[in-house]
């Protein structure tokens, strides 16, 4: 086995795939069978980016985070490829949908909400662990998208929830993707409290 297949088997790589395609999946039917209107509600684009990303927020650690501090491998670029392929992947099979019968777009929205969330996790990962990750994006994304605010603060506070012509809340998503991805591919994930 190569090296790359062996380092997606032990991140969980398939498994959280085909979770989160799987999601999308099942979301894409039923809106395709019930929904009336061929364009997803914001909400629902917002929700759906939001599984995703927490799908694949288990694949930002693997087994055993010491290993993941080796010195003999350089893990820097790599964290960052594996972010960035993360974002690619939510990219790739929201965009699709554009192109068929249940469209869940607008494309700004997808790319700025995906960016923002899977950077958010991955800042959540170097703090709290990738097992945890997904809990900070979860409550506040379920809050900005049932409560969305007007104004620049309110904007930035909710951003994930904003219209995707949303100046603030474009700066918002630009910083957490950023900052996610510095802090992910340089400090990688949180170590796990040893069992005692």
């Amino acid at each position: 086995m190569t090296w790359t297949l062996l380092y997606l088997r032990s991140r969980r790589v398939p498994l959280a795939l085909a979770a989160a395609v799987g999601g999308l999946a099942a979301l894409w039917t039923t809106y395709l069978i019930f929904a009336e209107d061929r364009d997803v509600t914001p909400m629902m684009v917002v929700l759906t980016v939001l599984l995703m990303v927490a799908a694949l927020a288990p694949t930002l650690a693997g087994p055993d985070e010491s290993l993941d501090r080796t010195a003999s491998v350089r893990w820097p670029w790599r964290r960052a490829v594996h972010l960035l392929a993360g974002l690619l992947v939510v990219l790739v099979v929201l965009l699709a949908t554009l192109h068929t019968g249940a469209r869940f777009g607008p494309a700004a929205l997808v790319v700025r909400d995906a960016a923002g969330l899977l950077g958010l996790t991955a800042l959540c990962a170097t703090v709290f662990g990738a097992a945890r990750s997904w809990f900070l994006p979860l409550g506040w994304t379920i809050v900005a998208a049932i409560y969305p605010q007007g104004g620049t603060w309110g904007a930035t506070a909710t951003w994930q929830g904003q219209p995707p012509d949303s100046r603030a809340a474009t700066v918002v998503a630009a910083v957490l993707a950023v900052g996610g991805l510095v802090a992910y591919a340089l400090a990688g994930p949180a170590r796990r409290a040893s069992a005692e």
